[in-house]
């Protein structure tokens, strides 16, 4: 399927790695030229990509890569702020620099990425950013309530920018990734056996994976979404089964 990507300049943050290098993988595979952000190298990478070591909590950090982009490629069409995550923490013993950690890594680190790239984006004409966010920030996320809460807030920003920057030609959507398959599956869900216990309870049978979250990626990144801005797109297989239908049951 061509999204008609051919020639346009994408930034993905955390796109070395899990989700972020399917999402790097497609976006070159459909002729963009991409940069994917990370803090360290990794051993590889997908055919076309390209790397750029960033912090993205770091503001000053984030201006000076958006600036060599548009240096080097004369443009930037697409921003995908990907990066995130959190490990897990009690919110009563969370030392305040671990919440500011994760708080600039997930909500902040995308902010600042999008508003350091907003004259590029504008000046393309039809610029795109795609929040990568979680379900962790549209229900509850014990034991990883800052994350969702940053989450949360992520996904509000999205749509206030889709309004603000609507007029400049910016499209801005967050994308809600459910439960999914990353090189860190064993540590968030379990063993084998586990996780097919939490695949067997998602609608679909399975948890998300890279391709699911890169498809998407491109829908909304083309012409394909050209009057789709300030969406939330829900990329988790139909949701989670609410707990108390199998209480009822007393199951």
């Amino acid at each position: 399927m061509n999204f008609g990507l051919e020639g346009k300049v994408a930034i993905v943050t955390g796109g070395t790695r899990g989700l972020g290098r399917a999402i790097s993988a497609a976006l070159a595979e459909q002729g963009c030229r991409v940069i994917a952000c990370a803090r360290s190298e990794p051993e590889s990478l997908p055919d076309g990509v390209s790397f750029a070591a960033l912090d993205v909590r770091d503001p000053d950090a984030v201006d000076a890569l958006v600036e060599k982009v548009a240096q080097q490629h004369g443009r930037l069409d697409i921003v995908v702020n990907n990066a995130g995550g959190s490990p897990a923490s009690d919110a009563a013993t969370a030392s305040p620099r671990f919440a500011e950690a994760i708080a600039k890594l997930n909500f902040l680190g995308p902010y600042f990425l999008s508003r350091a790239a907003h004259t590029q984006l504008k000046d393309s004409g039809s610029g795109s950013i795609i929040n990568i966010a979680s379900v962790s920030g549209i229900r509850p996320s014990p034991g990883t309530a800052i994350y969702g809460a940053a989450k949360a807030a992520l996904l509000s920003l999205t749509k206030s920018l889709a309004q603000e920057w609507g007029p400049d030609n910016i499209r801005v959507n967050g994308i809600i990734v459910g439960l999914a398959e990353t090189e860190n599956t064993d540590a968030t869900y379990g063993d084998a056996e586990a996780q097919a216990r939490v695949a067997a309870s998602l609608p679909l049978g399975r948890m998300a994976r890279g391709e699911d979250v890169a498809r998407a990626v491109l829908y909304l990144a083309s012409d394909a979404s050209e009057y789709v801005s300030g969406a939330w797109l829900n990329v988790d297989g139909g949701g989670e089964r609410p707990l108390f239908l199998d209480l009822i049951k007393g199951g």
